[in-house]
């Protein structure tokens, strides 16, 4: 029998293994990013496109691969080699000389130790080396006389991963925030792209500031908005308000909260808003002791009941109030908010009396509108005439009331201009709505508090609105452009009124006029509500305010 060489010995010794270390690179699996352990208990690295990254892709990847077997194998050898040298010389097998075949595998790398095999990895093109050491690894004694099988070669013991940390649960909470982030890039998206049709109504036109973003806003809010009702509390002064007079706004919308199937939700883990169902108007009548000027009883009936609610439930502490929301159409509304200083501050407070001057904070709170609704309806209030049949350039009705309109009075009042119809009271049998429905501007000065019942008035005559107040944030000013439908006038412009409404050339006006109308949908009360209504305004108002606040519960 011939015997083997032992540079031939070496070759026939190493080839399985180089052929085993190229099959697990090609069929063995892929984990990016993480280490894995095979079933054959070798240690399989796959790391991203980092410095030391040491699987590129191609065929470049599956040399290195190849190349990365062989270290580890002569990193086995050299273990092998020191053990053979403290063996007798009887039973040492002669090692390759240094022009021999067997000589190309060369390591580098720290010396290597019997309990820990430390294997160098390298990048093919910087040359930067890494030391990735298997503590405690067995090191057999090898069978020097013929090559090993795959049964004798050294298996690496495995390496337990630690557990991967347990997932989070996902609250409902956690679920609505998606929600609202969802809707966030939908409108972004549509900000600047096409319209999406829509059965009953299609907002378009300058009269809003961004047509098709207030579209899929208020689609989104009919998709997903739900709000819950604090149900403590008993009327008249909670879950109850006027419904028939200038505060009349406080009590439709709380009966239509109240009765709502859409947006009401009766499980306060899935709404994204809490309603504070207290009227203000209620608690000047039944609360606030007549000519005391003490408004401390009011606000000791709101802390008292956001006592009862937040002890009741998390919610207000969760956020310390900032997605729950109060609504007063009453002058009393601000100054009742101060009560608790998160409701002030935090909260969304819907007011008729939206005053920057007096804390109105437009980023946070809801202005809407003032409608007095004598008879509960806007039955008869609506309808006009054309522009051709406006013969009056202004109009103007009302007692002194405030600091703007005892200016107003003293330079037009008895001017005899028959353009400019403006009286402290009108004579007996003159009808204050045909008047508004004969002229082409009304005017809408503040009277004591900011808002004025008259801008919708004016609206629904199919008059053109002069705003003179200071400080005013008109209602729905998030989405509706005032200015294309609307005529805003300072106090001090006051007694140049009629020059700015003559500069205004007939074919605008008739524009503005158009918008007048078509605005109109948006301040009409409805029983029950109607898509784009009065009512839904006032929500989509509330949802625009809610998609600024991120709620989240620390876990």
């Amino acid at each position: 029998m011939w015997s083997l060489s032992p540079s031939a010995k070496l070759v026939a010794f190493m080839v399985p293994f180089i052929l085993v270390s190229v099959l697990l690179k090609v069929v063995g699996p892929r984990y990016p990013g993480r280490v894995i352990l095979s079933d054959n208990s070798w240690l399989l690295w796959s790391f991203g496109s980092s410095k030391h990254d040491i699987i590129g892709h191609g065929a470049a990847a599956a040399n290195r691969t190849a190349v990365m077997g062989v270290e580890r194998m002569a990193a086995v050898l050299e273990v092998r080699k020191k053990v053979e040298e403290e063996t007798p010389p009887s039973h040492t097998a002669p090692r390759p000389e240094a022009g021999d075949g067997g000589s190309v595998f060369n390591v580098s790398g720290p010396a290597r130790s019997p309990t820990g095999v430390e294997v160098a990895l390298g990048h093919e093109s910087d040359q930067t080396w890494q030391n990735v050491t298997i503590e405690d690894s067995p090191v057999p004694t090898l069978n020097t006389s013929n090559p090993p099988s795959m049964s004798e070669a050294v298996v690496l013991p495995e390496k337990k991963l630690p557990p991967p940390p347990p997932l989070r649960e996902y609250t409902i909470l956690d679920r609505l925030e998606a929600g609202l982030r969802r809707a966030r890039s939908a409108i972004r998206e549509r900000k600047n792209g096409g319209s999406t049709s829509d059965p009953d109504y299609v907002p378009i036109g300058p009269i809003y500031r961004n047509a098709n973003a207030f579209h899929r806003s208020y689609l989104e809010m009919e998709k997903q908005y739900k709000i819950f009702v604090y149900e403590e509390g008993e009327p008249p002064v909670f879950h109850n308000g006027p419904c028939n007079s200038i505060y009349a706004m406080e009590g439709n919308f709380i009966h239509m909260m109240e009765i709502s199937t859409q947006f009401r939700t009766r499980d306060p883990e899935k709404a994204h808003v809490f309603f504070l169902p207290f009227s203000v108007a209620m608690m000047v009548r039944f609360v606030y002791v007549q000519d005391s000027y003490d408004y401390g009883p009011i606000k000791q009936t709101v802390i008292d009941y956001l006592n009862v609610v937040s002890a009741k439930y998390p919610y207000w502490n969760r956020s310390l109030g900032a997605d729950h929301f109060m609504l007063a159409c009453h002058d009393w509304g601000p100054e009742t908010s101060r009560a608790v200083p998160n409701l002030y501050k935090n909260s969304i407070r819907v007011l008729c009396n939206a005053n920057t001057s007096e804390g109105f904070n437009p980023s946070k709170d809801v202005s809407f509108p003032e409608i007095n609704l004598l008879t509960g309806r806007i039955r008869g209030l609506i309808g006009w005439p054309s522009p051709s049949h406006r013969p009056i350039l202004a109009f103007f009705a009302g007692g002194l009331h405030g600091p703007i309109r005892p200016i107003l009075l003293e330079h037009w009042e008895h001017k005899n201009d028959p353009d400019m119809q403006i009286h402290k009271y009108l004579r007996r049998g003159v009808s204050y709505i045909d008047m508004m429905r004969k002229s082409k501007f009304c005017i809408c000065p503040s009277g004591y508090e900011v808002a004025s019942p008259r801008v919708v008035e004016a609206i629904y005559t199919g008059c053109i609105p002069v705003l003179i107040s200071d400080h005013y944030v008109p209602p729905f000013s998030d989405v509706l452009n005032w200015k294309s439908f609307s005529v805003e006038v300072p106090v001090s412009e006051i007694l140049n009124l009629k020059n700015i409404l003559e500069s205004i050339s007939p074919r605008q006006y008739i524009r503005m006029q158009r918008r007048v109308v078509q605005i109109r949908r948006h301040f009409e009360v409805n029983s029950p509500p109607k898509r784009f209504d009065v009512f839904h305004m006032i929500l989509h108002s509330l949802w625009l305010r809610r998609l600024n606040v991120r709620v989240h519960v620390n876990h």
